[in-house]
């Protein structure tokens, strides 16, 4: 219990990093920092869960690990390459700049997120119902995190989030990830998807290679 400094789970490979607020805090955890700024630079594995807001350059060059924080400084996702972030809180500005790999799910609250975002290299998409991604999509576009079912068969945008939400409270008892899975219809619809376009294009190709690797077999 506690809060952090600057660079908690730095080059983080493996395991699980918590970092929740006393049981004695009464604040508003979407709005109070929890750790410091560049929170999980270089992490390349693991997990990581964090009951409040991150400082500035949050998962920066990030490339494989997993984490649910609720709220972020400026230049979140900063050069990411890999792994999955989700944000049930505002963000500060120029988000997901350089960033070309990985996904980021941001509750979108106030609407204003795509503002914050930088987009030169990312676009921004709904999380869309399971049944709706399942029935337009090709799952030669979804995201393929380690949580990947039996057989090759990936998870939905809105299995993956629920997911890890699902984690966070159960790790943490956040307030937040409760009141998100209580309203989970409505809560499911504010989300953003951060989806870098250079990831997108190589996801066909990962998507091909795995099925070449399963016909061999």
């Amino acid at each position: 219990m506690g809060d952090g400094n600057d660079y908690v789970g730095k080059g983080l490979s493996g395991g699980r990093v918590i970092v929740r607020a006393p049981h004695e805090f009464r604040g508003d955890t979407t709005k109070n920092i929890i750790v410091g700024n560049t929170v999980l630079y270089g992490a390349i594995a693991g997990e990581a869960f964090f009951n409040g807001v991150a400082g500035e350059r949050f998962a920066v060059r990030n490339s494989g690990a997993t984490t649910v924080v609720e709220g972020t400084g400026d230049h979140g996702c900063e050069y990411m390459t890999g792994g999955t972030v989700v944000v049930l809180g505002a963000t500060g500005r120029n988000f997901a700049a350089g960033m070309s790999g990985g996904i980021a799910y941001v509750y979108d609250e106030d609407g204003l997120f795509a503002k914050r975002c930088n987009t030169s290299m990312a676009t921004l998409e709904k999380v869309l119902p399971s049944a709706e991604q399942i029935a337009k999509v090709p799952q030669s576009q979804w995201h393929a995190p380690v949580d990947v079912k039996d057989g090759g068969e990936r998870l939905t945008d809105e299995q993956i989030l629920k997911t890890l939400i699902e984690r966070h409270f159960r790790h943490i008892g956040s307030e937040r990830a409760k009141a998100l899975l209580v309203d989970w219809e409505n809560a499911c619809g504010r989300f953003v998807k951060v989806l870098p376009t250079e990831y997108k294009r190589a996801l066909g190709e990962l998507w091909e290679k795995a099925q070449n690797k399963t016909v061999a077999a």
